[in-house]
Formats: C-alpha cells, sequence, structure tokens
C-alpha cells in the first residue's frame, strides 16, 4: 500500500547558526509505538474518501473478541458527524482499518480524534484499564480514482484473509461487508443488527468504483 505525502517546499541552510529553523535532528521525534512519521498531511477534497488505519498500542488485548466488537459496533454508530462520516471498517486483531469521508482535512482531523477517543473509552472500559490504546498518529490515504477506491475497498473488505494468506469465499463478520451492497456472490446473515456505518455520499464511493471496474467477489485478495 503506498503512502503519499506533501513534500513540496523546502528551506535553505543559513550559513551560520541560529536558534529556530531547521535543523538535523530537529521536530518531533516518532515514538516507540508509532509507525507513521510526523511530517504534514496531504490537503483533502471532501469528493475523495480517505484510507484510514491504526494501530493499538503493543500488549494489548486482541479486537476480535465478539464482546470487544459490539461496543466497537456502538461507537461507530454515533460516529457521523457533519463533515465526517465512518463508510466501511476492518477490525483486526491489532490495528483498525476504516474508509472515510470528510468535508476537509479539518474535518477528517476532529472526526477522526472524536471516533478514536470514544473508541478508546468504551474498550478501556471493557477492559478494565486506563491509559492509551491507539500509537499517537494514524496513517491516511486519499483516494482518487474508481481504481484506488475498489482496491481499497478489497483490502478493507478482504483483510482478515489477506492475513491469512488464503481466500475464503466468506464474509468477515468483524468488518463493514455484511450491510456492502457491492459484492458479486448474493447472500443472507440472519440476525443482522443496524448498519453501524454511514452510507456514501462521494460519487467514488458511492458508484464511481463499481461502474468502472465491477463489483467485487468474496474471493478476492488483492488491492490496496
Amino acid at each position: 500500500m503506498t503512502r503519499t505525502q506533501d513534500t513540496s517546499g523546502s528551506q535553505g541552510l543559513l550559513p551560520f547558526k541560529r536558534w529556530g529553523g531547521w535543523r538535523r535532528g530537529a521536530g518531533r521525534h516518532k515514538g516507540k509505538n508509532s509507525g507513521v512519521p510526523h511530517t504534514p498531511r496531504e490537503r483533502l477534497a471532501s469528493r475523495f474518501p480517505v484510507h484510514v488505519n491504526v494501530k493499538l498500542r503493543r500488549g494489548l488485548p486482541s479486537l476480535r473478541v465478539h464482546r470487544t466488537y459490539a461496543v466497537i459496533r456502538k461507537v461507530f454508530l454515533a460516529a457521523e458527524k457533519p463533515g465526517f462520516r465512518v463508510v466501511h471498517f476492518s477490525i483486526q486483531s491489532n490495528h483498525v482499518h476504516l474508509i472515510v469521508e470528510a468535508k476537509d482535512r479539518e474535518s477528517l482531523s476532529r472526526g477522526m480524534q472524536g471516533l478514536l477517543i470514544r473508541f478508546a473509552r468504551a474498550v478501556n472500559k471493557l477492559w478494565g484499564r486506563v491509559g492509551k490504546v491507539f500509537v499517537d498518529r494514524y496513517f491516511d490515504r486519499i483516494l482518487r480514482t474508481p481504481r484506488q477506491v475498489r482496491n481499497a475497498l478489497v483490502y478493507v473488505l478482504r483483510n482478515n484473509w489477506r492475513h491469512r494468506g488464503r481466500a475464503e469465499q466468506d464474509l468477515d463478520m468483524f468488518t463493514s461487508g455484511p450491510w456492502f451492497d457491492g459484492w458479486k456472490e448474493k447472500f443472507e446473515v440472519s440476525n443482522l443488527p443496524e448498519s453501524p456505518v454511514a452510507r456514501p455520499r462521494t460519487w467514488l464511493l458511492h458508484t464511481g468504483w463499481w461502474k468502472h471496474h465491477g463489483r467485487i467477489s468474496l474471493r478476492e485478495m488483492t488491492g490496496g
């Protein structure tokens, strides 16, 4: 999965010492639990969905437990805010994949901050602990084309089978897959609760990906 970042702009080095400005080794350093460097994020337009990946800190219980997932699903139910909504998700043992829509970069930042705070409080209460749950910075990738959106959908909804290294024609019930209407195959899930995710509003995530590249099979494992 390729991460795209805004690396435009640079500063020249002054020929003499002074406080402030650029210097090697300056700035906030990446923590031992962080996998994403603290670099400027790309600007975001509302027409583009975003693939977000956030990792848990080491040593925490797995998220792929039914009672934990029940708590997380309630968090997603309350996640939609003006300018921000979660459209798809995949809960893995130590990380979470999301596909979200946001009005702009600020809306995405605020929406993710609120979501992760509520998420951490909910699972901490369940686990009977206090303290941080996630690493200090999440990864995000803006999806600009129908192909990128489709690849991200496969990556997120089929992520568990990707980790297992084999393709099984089955739904991962720890994802938004049971509520997804873009599968090629027909299926039924008994006693399916209310969808915890919002309906997509961007053309790319609502229509563009399947109109240009076709619906997704339950046996696909590519994407990203």
